[in-house]
């Protein structure tokens, strides 16, 4: 193994990190503008989560990418992880990996929950909305998706206020 090897990992999984940390933040800051009623904020907030996504894309896809050319050149199957080929390291270069990998797993878990609350917060706050607006104009839905994508037509919108 090259003594490049381990820097080049190391560089990759902590750029990682710092996306996935830049991500929580943002979700954070979404968060508390949705708690603060701060919906100008919240816009922006949407378009800096999407940045931050794709940057942690990349990062993670640039990972993976590396470790499928180490698995091919250390003879192991493309879809090997990272952790099953800790033996192929040092053994004192594998403490460092594996809290590594350990961190980027969390930080993702992290992640993905705190992207469930705000789609949470930003599902009620919509419902809410949507309230107040058929109190002040019940004639006047607001027209939404259909659960096959499509925006329902009159009739539909007529049915539904049938229906209650």
């Amino acid at each position: 193994m090259s003594s490049e090897t381990l820097p080049s990992v190391v560089s990759l999984m902590r750029a990682e990190l710092e996306a996935y940390g830049g991500l929580l933040a943002a979700f954070d800051r979404q968060q508390r503008h949705l708690l603060e009623r701060e919906l100008e904020r919240v816009e922006d907030d949407a378009h800096d989560v999407a940045d931050c996504v794709a940057e942690a894309q990349e990062c993670r896809v640039k990972r993976e990418d590396w470790v499928r050319e180490f698995a091919a050149a250390h003879d192991q199957p493309d879809d090997t992880t990272l952790t099953r080929m800790l033996t192929i390291f040092p053994s004192d270069q594998r403490p460092l990996i594996e809290a590594l990998i350990k961190e980027i797993n969390h930080l993702i878990h992290r992640v993905r929950r705190r992207a469930r609350q705000n789609h949470g917060l930003l599902s009620r706050n919509i419902e809410l909305h949507s309230q107040v607006f058929e109190r002040f104009n019940p004639m006047a839905r607001p027209r939404t998706y259909a659960a096959s994508g499509r925006v329902p037509g009159p009739a539909a919108t007529a049915a539904l206020r049938g229906s209650g």
